[in-house]
């Protein structure tokens, strides 16, 4: 009887790390799903200011604590773009490093907006190895832009004037989004326009 008892505890053991086993190779794979879902991307219409407008100037404040205004005039010529993101999104992850390289060759003006805590951006820029690109933070610009979901990318043209906006998750987003602004270079935005003929 006892023999059969303790039988019964080690197939009883046995199935508990099965399960457990189960529950943590479908937690892996729901978070490798949620990591290669791609949003709707940059041609989803969105709700907040409209494209054409002009961006209101909001004073935005580094992670040193100093002012960083937005929706001023920029350098003739010249397109900024607003990209926002956050620690813990996997698609941030992904898209920042795309986006600052873009910055880097002079596609365009980056400023990236960090939604979280000082010890969280600190560590978002590091990782990202942001080098010059303003790190910002402030809820006014979210509320305007009606930012619910990201990266949410924006892009205003040098008098200040929003040209475009939606949410991005691949280099073909960013590189359309530029494109539908008039701020690429031509042989840049046929490379766009040829990543999104490819994409779809």
């Amino acid at each position: 009887m006892m023999a059969f008892l303790m039988g019964l505890q080690v197939i009883s053991l046995l199935v508990i790390g099965a399960l457990a086993l189960i529950v943590f190779a479908l937690a892996r794979q729901i978070g490798i799903l949620h990591e290669r879902l791609a949003p709707i991307g940059a041609t989803q219409t969105q709700p907040g200011l409209d494209i054409g407008s002009a961006l209101p100037r909001i004073v935005m404040r580094t992670l040193e604590g100093g002012s960083f205004p937005v929706g001023e005039h920029l350098g003739a010529g010249r397109r900024q773009m607003l990209l926002f993101i956050t620690s813990d999104c996997p698609i941030c992850r992904r898209v920042t490093p795309i986006a600052v390289a873009m910055a880097r060759d002079g596609l365009m003006d980056l400023v990236l907006i960090g939604d979280g805590t000082p010890p969280e951006l600190h560590a978002l820029r590091e990782a990202y190895a942001t080098g010059d690109t303003p790190l910002v933070t402030g809820p006014e610009l979210g509320l305007v832009l009606q930012v619910s979901r990201l990266p949410f990318a924006a892009v205003v043209d040098d008098h200040g004037t929003l040209r475009a906006k939606g949410l991005v998750n691949t280099r073909a987003h960013l590189e359309n989004m530029l494109a539908s602004a008039g701020s690429m270079p031509g042989k840049t935005a046929a490379r766009a326009e040829e990543s999104l003929h490819a994409a779809i």
